[in-house]
Order: structure tokens, then C-alpha cells, then sequence
């Protein structure tokens, strides 16, 4: 898609023009620590996008676990496990050059969202992971992430979403299964039914 020169926004002075100054409680809400109150979110999220960026570009995972998974050590510092996955470890390859991170914290049923920006390090303290472990399984590393700033985005996304009303949950059915995604993907080698068979159970069993 074109877009026209004359349409186009391309330097800050337009976009400020377009959008005007932020509003006094939007600057009000960023803080460079770890507020009781931003606490008390990050102790009831179950789920967090961990945004990353290295040499391949942007990476976005979704991390989750019971609400606190990610860890405060410290006003100006989170402790966030690394549980079993794909061993992509696309973020964590991008923290290894450049540390920069962003956490968006969701809580089911809440409409405000919590935003972390810091930087982030990998750790494979052996106490630290011992003390992180979920049914005596270690995560296989610890993002220990340095906290910069901190604030609430408002419910609006949320609620013009309708996120967390019942009545726009789909069926998974709705939608095309892994292992069909697979198949199509890989081609008519790949057994797309049978992976979809053993999927539920080797989830089951590969959580920590």
C-alpha cells in the first residue's frame, strides 16, 4: 500500500500537531520505580507480554503463570522466570544485544493495563532458580529485569475490545487447529490430526 506524500506523517512536529499535548494525568501516572499500587497489579497479573528488539527485529512472547509469576525483588527491580516453551528463546536472544525490555501486565477482568520499561539481564543463579521453582522444576533461566518506568494505560482498548466479556469468547473450533496451521504450513507430510490429538496432554505435561 501507497501511502500519498501529502498524508503521510513523517516528523514529530506533525505528529504533535495531529494529536496535541498529552493530557496532565497521562504524564501524572509514569514513575521510575515500582509504586505499591503498580505492585499490587503486577502481584495479580497471571499474564505478560515481554517485548524485546535485537539484530532480527521485534519480538513480542507471552509469558504466564499464577498471578505473580513475575517476581518484585525490589522498587527498581522484577524477577520474571523463564518456563518451558518452544527453545526459540527469540527474546532471550535479543536481550543478549540489546537489553531493553517492555512488560504489559493483563489481569482477567480488569480493564487498566500496567506498562514496565527497563533493561533486562539473564540469570542462571543457581538459589534464584531454586527459589523460583514451580512443583520442585526450576525455570531454565531468570530475566531479571531493571525497572526505568512504570505506568497504567486506561481501560479504553480494553473495553472498546469487549477483552474479558463472556459473550465474545470463541470456540477453538472457530479457528484453524495447530496442527492443521502445521500441515498447511509444512505440507501433506505433517500429521496435522494427530498432533492436534496429542496436544492437550503434552501440554499437561510440559508446563514446568
Amino acid at each position: 500500500m501507497n501511502i500519498e506524500a501529502a498524508h503521510r506523517i513523517a516528523d514529530l512536529d506533525a505528529l504533535t500537531a495531529l494529536y496535541g499535548a498529552p493530557n496532565e494525568t497521562s504524564l501524572l501516572k509514569e514513575v521510575a520505580t515500582l509504586h505499591p499500587d503498580y505492585c499490587a497489579f503486577i502481584r495479580a497479573a497471571p499474564f505478560a507480554a515481554l517485548a524485546t528488539s535485537g539484530p532480527g527485529g521485534l519480538d513480542v512472547s507471552p509469558r504466564g503463570d499464577a498471578p505473580g509469576f513475575v517476581e518484585i525483588q525490589d522498587e527498581r527491580t522484577l524477577l520474571l522466570p523463564d518456563r518451558r516453551g518452544n527453545n526459540r528463546i527469540d527474546s532471550l536472544r535479543n536481550v543478549i544485544a540489546d537489553p531493553r525490555v517492555a512488560l504489559l501486565f493483563l489481569i482477567p477482568g480488569i480493564g487498566e493495563t500496567l506498562r514496565v520499561n527497563g533493561r533486562a539481564e539473564i540469570t542462571v543463579d543457581p538459589a534464584l532458580l531454586e527459589r523460583l521453582a514451580v512443583d520442585g522444576k526450576a525455570p531454565r533461566s531468570v530475566l531479571i529485569v531493571h525497572v526505568e518506568a512504570v505506568y497504567f494505560q486506561c481501560s479504553r482498548a480494553v473495553v472498546r475490545s469487549r477483552l474479558w466479556d463472556p459473550a465474545t469468547q470463541l470456540p477453538r473450533t472457530a479457528l484453524p487447529s495447530t496442527g492443521q496451521i502445521l500441515r498447511d504450513l509444512a505440507g501433506t507430510g505433517f500429521d496435522g490430526d494427530r498432533y492436534d490429538r496429542e496436544l492437550p496432554e503434552r501440554v499437561r505435561n510440559t508446563l514446568y
